[in-house]
């Protein structure tokens, strides 16, 4: 009977997080890969739209710049989305949050579905501004929830999961957009729109489970609706041990308010924290990696890759997690060595920065600075993916093969800091990872907390 109630509770997380990620970093992986698959076919539109207009065809360069603000404008909105999370975590709670967060999909499904019929790219490029504010807010607000409602020894695997989310969303969005299913000339509206679908699910899905515990005990001083929140979460054994982690966090917070992004820059408690935030989530964007998504089909096509088979090998991106600086050679293999280091460089990036810095928020800071430092981390990261979408294409047109050496130089760097400065945060609880930080910050300080643990890791494995 033990092992049966274990088991339903352990589906309960397992379906959290599962109702999380399909409506959360699911999305921002769908919608940053499904705009590649109809390149041709909306700038085809645009010029055809436009020439309606005016009687004139849009020059080629102009045709490059819409449709670099149209990959734009998603992680513009992005941003949008990063520096709203933060209040919205506060006043309506993670689940609350990820729920009204479906108003931008849906507004943005609308859009997409009669932009054709209506003959405007505007309603494209608006669509893909709501559908980056959507991303945004989940990108913040789905960690945190997760983080919050694991088990200590499950934190790291449960927040592992955004990025699983992430790579499953760019895998499905090219599978849709294959020409054989939604990628086609005619559909490509109904492609854009699908992402519809993965919001219906959270929708229908995210209600019937519970909020985060340490948001229900700190943040509203619930304590009953915590034990309820806990007790669905891990079942009906022991949980005074969490209970009073938490409420230790509590009395910690206690008096607090909830800190303001600028007021992060401002304490020196918490200057490693900042600076392990802004140079790993920095890195993560300007390593390149995103870009390739939304440029897949360009970046196969100067690498010599046939026109019939780009399509399929754009799934072979998706599949991995990181990609790379080789596209050269006139040699004819070179062009399936050049696929093959893109599937590797891909697949580094998915084991190391798309899951571990995505949850750097969450470890790193305590419950009143957590919102507002995922909203640093967020605004940080959306705003390095709108430079890097905005001028990838110039910059593939100026360098050419050697289109991934500035980003190497990137990864080398973001590597070196990790190795150097960061502290391991496994198996610890937020009052340790708090307590060790607090020493790392003021090192010659006698006073304060006092590390309890048997050993200090210095840095974390790479």
């Amino acid at each position: 009977m033990r092992a049966l109630r274990r088991l339903i509770q352990g589906r309960i997380l397992l379906l959290t997080i599962c109702a999380a990620g399909i409506g959360g970093t699911f999305q921002f992986g769908y919608n940053l890969s499904v705009i590649n698959a109809p390149t041709s076919y909306i700038q085809a539109f645009t010029n055809e739209t436009w020439q309606a207009r005016t009687g004139e065809p849009l020059p080629d360069h102009l045709v490059l710049l819409m449709w670099s603000l149209i990959v734009s404008l998603y992680p513009l909105g992005g941003l949008f989305g990063a520096l709203l999370a933060g209040p919205l975590a506060i006043t309506l709670g993670r689940k609350k949050s990820l729920l009204v967060n479906n108003i931008f999909v849906v507004s943005a499904a609308i859009l997409f579905g009669f932009s054709r019929k209506a003959g405007s790219f505007e309603m494209i490029m608006l669509g893909r501004l709501l559908v980056g504010v959507n991303a945004g807010v989940s990108m913040n607000i789905q960690p945190m929830y997760l983080g919050e409602s694991a088990p200590k020894e499950l934190r790291g695997a449960v927040a592992m999961s955004s990025a699983i989310f992430t790579a499953l969303g760019i895998v499905m969005g090219q599978v849709v957009g294959l020409r054989e299913l939604l990628g086609g000339p005619q559909a490509w509206p109904l492609l854009l729109a699908s992402s519809l679908v993965p919001g219906a699910l959270q929708l229908a899905s995210l209600p019937l489970l519970p909020e985060s515990p340490r948001y229900l005990l700190i943040d509203c001083g619930d304590t009953e609706a915590c034990l309820a929140a806990l007790r669905r979460l891990r079942g009906s054994g022991d949980l005074a041990g969490e209970l009073e982690e938490l409420e230790e966090e509590r009395a910690a917070c206690q008096g607090c308010r909830a800190r303001r992004p600028w007021e992060l820059f401002q304490h020196r408690a918490l200057r490693r924290q900042v600076t392990s935030l802004v140079v790993l989530g920095s890195a993560m964007e300007l390593c390149g990696n995103d870009s390739v998504y939304a440029y897949a089909s360009s970046v196969f096509r100067k690498a010599g890759v046939p026109e019939a088979k780009i399509q399929y090998a754009i799934i072979g991106t998706g599949s991995c997690e990181l990609l790379t600086a080789v596209v050269s050679s006139s040699f004819p293999w070179t062009l399936y060595l050049a696929m093959a280091c893109i599937f590797a460089f891909i697949l580094s990036f998915g084991i190391g920065p798309a899951g571990v810095t995505g949850i750097l928020a969450t470890e790193l800071f305590d419950q009143m600075a957590r919102p507002a430092a995922c909203m640093v981390c967020g605004a940080l990261m959306w705003i390095m993916l709108f430079l890097v979408g905005l001028g990838f294409p110039f910059i593939m047109e100026a360098l050419s093969h050697y289109l991934y050496v500035p980003f190497l130089g990137v990864c080398v760097c973001g590597a070196i800091y990790t190795g150097l400065f960061l502290p391991e945060t496994k198996g610890k609880t937020f009052q340790e990872i708090s307590e060790e930080l607090h020493r790392l910050n003021f090192p010659r300080r006698a006073q304060g907390p006092t590390w309890r643990s048997l050993e200090v890791i210095q840095s974390t494995e790479l």
